[in-house]
């Protein structure tokens, strides 16, 4: 029988290798995740899960729960990983939507849990941070052999959801093949191999934590460093033995601000990698000069898996996610016609290749819309390629700024307002106006003890912008608002300040909305 993904991860173990080095001191080898993800496999079997059947998990990261991740694909279920930030009403979305089979969530969530799950017809289990829990209890006394499920390349393997910021949470179903194609080609894009040692400090209900980093590990017979959460005294430490890290822009903006980021300190890496959200320049810059390393950028998405990368050998370029990946199609086009636009002109960014989603769970009306007739799928992403073909992401389509008639990206604003002294990060929103339609808004974060003010700004943007692409106002905020993966959530912007004109025009004071 022939388990499409799992049957790759086979051919590239070594039973005696070392897979996990858990931050309390337990490890695990290759044979070691064997045994338990077949005693996990025989577990879900015995309660009832078959090939098709999904299986929920809202758990802490643990190696046991990555463990689980892999007895699905054996037992031919499909994974859906949930964010452990999820309330109680987002869950009962999720379960309600995807029907599983099975929900497992940490100990002290059961009995919320086992109320939504049971509306649903769903059964409960439970994993703790520690590999406890009822499931591991279960798994004990289950057999560590297991024949996995016959699983071929089109047999979807996980649904993932996505962010929900604009209407309701769509579940993106990914094949074994959207998987294995597409790690396949990180780990010889990368260059991983079984002497490589990864920081992973990332989550795992999320695409680069699981399928990008993990899958990438196991299909090289690397090892790991699995960590709950990132720490930049830990990530320093590990860097002496380790060779690789991936990690969000965030990591590297603390490391940055860390004293013990020296050549020195990061003489045993060959290879950051960053993704998730946009890498700020000046991060980029100032890590580099720091310790000689260029960090490789690269984008991806939910629906998609990875897309493009900066190169291994080669210019990595600051702004830039790099070249499309071997096998995936990128191309940029009028978002009103689809008509493909010129190299440097902004469009929309849509994606072709063996790593595109198979379509929306439940949604065909959906999925129908995402894709083209000759079978590209719409981002939903603006950004444009250069003349030397990298690709510069300039912001999602939904936070096009419109004024006054006019299309305005919030990336090149930004840009401007980062290089400025004293600023460290920029958000650029639309927010309603009522001369305008919507008004060129910047909230900004400046540098401790910064002079910076809203007019500093303002008349240092008069010569470098286009009058209309030109701020209406600068607010400043200690920080920008982040989801888990680090990404800016401009949709909380524009709620916060979506009554900043109004009040301007009706005599208010706009200034009192914002710490201008």
């Amino acid at each position: 029988m022939s388990n499409h993904l799992f049957d790759a991860i086979r051919l590239a173990l070594r039973p005696a290798a070392v897979f996990i080095l858990g931050a309390d001191g337990r490890s695990w080898t290759y044979g070691d995740m064997l045994a338990q993800s077949g005693r996990f496999a025989s577990t879900l079997e015995m309660l009832g899960v078959r090939p098709g059947d999904r299986v929920a998990v809202q758990v802490e990261k643990s190696p046991e729960a990555l463990m689980l991740y892999l007895a699905c694909i054996r037992v031919g279920a499909i994974y859906l990983p949930l964010n452990t930030a999820y309330t109680l009403a987002e869950l009962d979305y999720f379960i309600g939507d995807a029907e599983p089979r099975l929900v497992v969530c940490t100990p002290g969530a059961r009995a919320g849990m086992e109320g939504i799950a049971a509306s649903h017809g769903a059964h409960v289990e439970t994993l703790d941070e520690a590999g406890g829990g009822s499931l591991a209890e279960l798994a004990r006394d289950e057999a560590a052999d297991f024949l996995d499920a016959e699983r071929g390349p089109d047999d979807l393997a996980a649904i993932l959801y996505t962010s929900g910021t604009t209407g309701r949470s769509k579940g993106a179903m990914l094949t074994h093949d959207n998987l294995l194609s597409n790690a396949v080609t990180l780990r010889d894009h990368w260059r991983f191999s079984a002497n490589d040692r990864l920081i992973h400090a990332l989550p795992i209900f999320h695409t680069h934590g699981l399928f990008v980093a993990s899958n990438v590990v196991l299909l090289s017979g690397a090892s790991m460093y699995f960590l709950p959460k990132f720490d930049a005294d830990e990530a320093l430490r590990l860097m002496k033995t380790a060779t690789v890290m991936m990690g969000v822009p965030t990591f590297y903006v603390r490391l940055t601000q860390h004293e013990g980021l020296t050549r020195e300190a990061a003489a045993h890496m060959r290879l950051f990698i960053s993704g998730s959200a946009p890498l700020l320049a000046e991060t980029h810059r100032k890590f580099e000069a720091m310790t000689g390393h260029a960090i490789l950028e690269r984008y991806g998405m939910t629906e998609t898996n990875m897309n493009t990368s900066n190169p291994y050998d080669g210019d990595r370029i600051a702004g830039t996610v790099g070249f499309p990946l071997p096998g995936v199609s990128i191309r940029v086009t009028d978002p009103e016609t689809g008509v493909p636009v010129a190299d440097g002109e902004t469009g929309m960014i849509e994606v072709k290749g063996p790593n595109v989603f198979k379509g929306y769970w439940r949604m065909p009306e959906k999925t129908a819309a995402e894709f083209r007739a000759d079978g590209f799928f719409i981002t939903g992403d603006l950004g444009k390629i250069d003349e030397r073909g990298y690709v510069h992401i300039v912001g999602r389509g939904k936070d096009l700024v419109i004024s006054g008639g006019y299309n305005i990206y919030p990336k090149e604003v930004e840009t401007e307002i980062d290089q400025m002294p004293g600023v460290i990060e920029t958000a650029v929103i639309g927010v309603a106006h009522p001369d305008f339609g919507e008004g060129v808004t910047a909230v900004v974060v400046r540098k401790p003890g910064a002079a910076i003010d809203e007019r500093v700004i303002l008349d240092g943007l008069k010569d470098r912008l286009a009058r209309y692409k030109q701020p209406k106002r600068v607010i400043f905020v200690d920080e920008l608002p982040r989801n888990t993966m680090g990404k800016v959530q401009k949709n909380v912007l524009r709620d916060t300040y979506a009554d900043l004109y109004a009040a301007a025009a009706s005599g208010e004071g706009a200034k009192a909305r914002g710490s201008a």
